[in-house]
């Protein structure tokens, strides 16, 4: 399996369907097209939809099959980091490279990019999705309370409550089984739900998101601290400038990084009873626990 190959198969994939349901149009409010693709289109991994197209894939359907809802997950996706960057939030200035929204198209156009990308993603999955109405709707329920106050909102006001004060372990994991694993974990839900999984096939999903989303967060924090600002698009020690509590600055990054090992393979380990059909998300989890951005 040449892993590489497939994986960018699948973010040309994702990336040409974006393009699609986000067309610039010759109409008065056309800034607000170009705003929200210029965040949409700055380069992303596009993780969260790689995973539930590969989570419906080791179900036995087609990736094409939940495109639209993939597509929805990178929307509700790059709203976050919009409105993460603005100065009443996060306060960035770089974005993977580039300037961030607010400092290209002005702080109000960002927060109306960002609503935008929330709202078209709940349109493109109701106009343009071919499962039936009612798996359908199951799947926005989903993903619209993994967005909301239950999970990805829900971290944020966690993150910003604690921010400048230390925080104990259990928070901090709360704080990003929200705001970072909530996305992950119903991507992998979605996808199973929509190939045809089984209760138990979203649970196994479900597992093996949470582990991985938490891995991708201490990632994150080890980079924050040791990464290259050329290759991350940003500047590193952002976190402790904002005194901010991450698994580093509460475990140290030897530790941060035997719990990166640890939460890795317990997510591979999850995948074991699907066997070689799970070979691209372990590959997956591997990439993961290796790159540099």
């Amino acid at each position: 399996m040449d892993f590489l190959k497939e994986f960018e198969e699948r973010i040309i994939e994702v990336n040409k369907s974006l393009e699609k349901f986000n067309e610039e149009k010759e109409a008065p409010q056309n800034t607000i097209y170009k705003a929200m693709n210029y965040s949409l289109h700055a380069g992303g991994k596009r993780i969260r939809p790689v995973i539930m197209m590969a989570a419906a894939e080791l179900m036995g359907a087609s990736r094409e099959s939940v495109i639209p809802f993939a597509c929805a997950i990178e929307m509700i996706h790059t709203y976050s980091l919009i409105h993460d960057d603005l100065p009443c939030m996060d306060d960035d200035d770089l974005r993977r490279g580039k300037p961030t929204n607010h400092k290209v198209y002005g702080e109000a156009m960002a927060v109306l990019a960002g609503d935008a990308l929330l709202n078209k993603a709940f349109e493109i999955m109701l106009k343009n999705s071919q499962i039936s109405p009612n798996m359908t709707l199951a799947a926005m329920a989903e993903i619209a309370n993994a967005a909301g106050t239950e999970g990805m909102i829900g971290g944020q006001v966690i993150d910003i409550e604690s921010e400048g004060k230390p925080i104990d372990a259990v928070t901090l994991m709360t704080l990003h089984l929200h705001k970072t694993a909530a996305l992950i974990m119903v991507s992998a839900r979605v996808g199973a739900l929509l190939g045809g999984g089984g209760r138990e096939d979203l649970l196994a999903m479900e597992e093996f998101a949470r582990y991985l989303g938490i891995a991708f967060q201490i990632k994150d924090d080890i980079l924050d601290v040791t990464g290259n600002e050329e290759i991350l698009g940003k500047k590193i020690g952002a976190d402790a400038a904002k005194k901010k509590s991450t698994f580093v600055s509460l475990y140290g990054i030897e530790q941060s990084e035997n719990m990166l090992s640890d939460y890795t393979q317990k997510a591979i380990d999850s995948l074991s009873h699907y066997g070689e059909k799970a070979e691209f998300l372990i590959e997956l989890s591997k990439f993961l626990l290796s790159r540099e951005n």
